[in-house]
């Protein structure tokens, strides 16, 4: 029998594959601790189990399939990996630095069925889901080169390529596995779901009983725009999603994410804004505004610096909470596919490739 990746087993799964392995119960929460919390890459080091149940750990189990295959950073420290799977496909991940803050952005399927037509991923088609363990290594990678420079994870966001509640199942025992206060511990509201609008999962996910955020990726305030932008939205017209959004508010007391990509000409004019701001008013929501991040191949261009300011200015003369996204990555191309669509279109990256030149660590003062 091949290995399994452990990363895939929830706490109570792993107790059960002990207690196959004739195992008491305080084996597994060793084995767990040394997963999550001390981020082990290898049965072996686990020191404080018998040299026989290491060796039987690692011919059952991996504990990662990643591979990196790209590695690229930017001058403020973003750093986005394609990382390789044993079965040929590959997925982006990108760790954010900003001060007091290490967000890591991730994805949950190879490809995207969605297929937004400003995404670089939503032109890639769809491949395959992630499996729980796949989901979550991506995180755990990030939080070993963290230690290294002595920080940590502190925020995830489940942004990168994939419709994340388009496989509910693994990306939610990803997050519980996450968020579980015997091994990595991050705490609920340090991670953020962003989703197009998948209203059945949007219902299911308010009723979970979790404190995860949940962010909703709108980028045009009327069906019939959102239509031409996002294929898949007319499965779910924006009232049903606001119906599921004032769902998981009333649930939850927590406010809602509303993810608005701007893109000059198409989508950021004030008309725009004010059908958004009525679309919004009077709900517990913020505005995310996202001008947009510009890739070869894609048929859209960045918005206006000035019509930014209007458009967000507009939101706020309406009541509606609103920030503008910061753009990061810009040079490394760290939209959403856009490292893994250049990378095979040039069929020539050899794996291991870094182009990181510097270590930044240098805003450590006040890190919590």
């Amino acid at each position: 029998m091949s290995p399994r990746l452990i990363l895939d087993f929830s706490f109570d799964e792993v107790v059960q594959e002990l207690r196959e392995l004739g195992q008491p119960n305080y084996r597994a929460r060793q084995v767990w601790e040394w997963i999550w919390r001390h981020l082990a890459q290898d049965f072996f080091a686990m020191t404080n189990l018998p040299l026989p149940l290491r060796e039987e750990l690692g011919q059952r189990f991996l504990i990662s399939t990643l591979e990196v295959l790209v590695r690229e950073c930017d001058e403020e420290g973003t750093e986005k990996v394609l990382f390789a799977l044993p079965d040929g496909a590959s997925v982006e991940a990108v760790l954010i630095r900003e001060e007091g803050r290490r967000t890591v952005c991730i994805s949950t399927q190879v490809g995207c069925p969605v297929g937004c037509t400003f995404c670089a991923t939503g032109q890639m088609g769809f491949v395959r889901n992630l499996s729980a363990g796949e989901i979550a290594a991506q995180v755990l990678h990030f939080a070993r080169a963290l230690r290294d420079v002595g920080e940590h994870v502190t925020h995830v966001v489940v942004m990168g390529m994939g419709e994340p509640f388009l496989n509910y199942e693994d990306t939610l025992k990803a997050l519980l596995n996450l968020n579980d206060p015997r091994g990595f511990n991050l705490g609920a509201r340090r991670i953020t779901v962003s989703t197009i609008g998948v209203v059945p999962a949007m219902l299911r996910f308010a009723q979970e009983g979790r404190q995860f955020n949940l962010a909703v990726s709108l980028h045009a305030p009327d069906d019939r725009l959102r239509k031409k932008l996002v294929p898949l939205a007319d499965r779910w017209p924006i009232k049903q999603i606001i119906s599921a959004v004032d769902a998981y508010i009333l649930a939850t007391g927590r406010r809602v994410t509303f993810e608005y990509v701007l893109l000059g000409g198409v989508n950021d004019q004030l008309r725009h804004a004010r059908a958004l701001a009525s679309l919004l008013r009077g709900r517990l929501v913020h505005v995310n505004l996202i001008p947009f991040n510009p890739a070869p191949g894609l048929p859209f261009q960045p918005p206006d610096a000035g019509q930014v300011e209007l458009f967000r200015q507009e939101l706020l003369a309406h009541g509606i909470d609103v920030t503008v996204r910061r753009s990061r990555g810009v040079k490394i191309q760290a939209g959403c596919g856009q490292l893994r669509s250049r990378v095979f279109q040039a069929r020539n990256a050899l794996p291991g490739l870094e182009v990181c030149e510097k270590n930044h660590s240098q805003d450590k003062q006040g890190f919590p």
